[in-house]
């Protein structure tokens, strides 16, 4: 998992997530060992974590290309996913302006777990990526305007960036003043999920 920040306000919506992905192969215990030390926020940079796998005897390889935010028929989707025993778990946001929804998708099945309609930030990741944002976002935000939504989005992805290794500096920033419904998107990837239609 990593870090992705959506904000769905009355005259619109945003959304922001970072490139990273990090891959790890080697004895389980390390492995685990590592990624327990990289998602608490113990390891705060790229030259810790890779000094960190080298101490542990551990495979280590960083990509900053991994998109996670994108617009679908006017809804802002994005996700975080994770990895264990080889079955991949996948928690989605979908937004648009004054709605949001949270839906999570694991071997073959998908699970809205949450529909909202009001003013409000949303923050999918880790517990240290979670928290860095949010108390970022406590700081930053004034119930101001929707430009001053996105950057406290910004700030937020930055702020977690600078300290936790399991968020890349770079990130992606979309927006949409569209009010279209979620149903449509979401139903579509339930099938997708399902295997129950194209």
């Amino acid at each position: 998992m990593s870090l992705v920040i959506g904000f769905s306000g009355a005259s619109g919506a945003v959304i922001g997530g970072d490139l990273r992905e990090v891959l790890l192969w080697g004895e389980d215990s390390h492995t685990g060992q590592l990624e327990r030390e990289l998602y608490s926020g113990e390891i705060r940079n790229d030259a810790e974590l890779a000094q960190r796998a080298a101490d542990l005897g551990v495979n280590l390889s960083i990509r900053d290309t991994k998109v996670k935010v994108q617009e679908r028929d006017g809804v802002l989707v994005g996700e975080v996913s994770e990895s264990d025993g080889g079955v991949v778990s996948k928690r989605r946001l979908y937004l648009t302006a004054g709605e949001y929804a949270i839906a999570d998708i694991r071997d073959r099945h998908f699970e809205l777990r949450t529909r909202e309609s009001r003013i409000s930030f949303v923050v999918l990741g880790n517990e240290v990526t979670k928290r860095i944002a949010n108390e970022a976002i406590r700081e930053e935000w004034k119930n101001g305007t929707f430009e001053h939504a996105i950057r406290v989005t910004i700030t937020a992805l930055e702020t977690a960036a600078a300290r936790t290794a399991s968020v890349s500096k770079k990130h992606l920033i979309l927006q949409t003043r569209e009010k279209t419904g979620l149903s449509a998107v979401i139903e579509r990837d339930r099938k997708e999920a399902e295997g129950t239609g194209a």
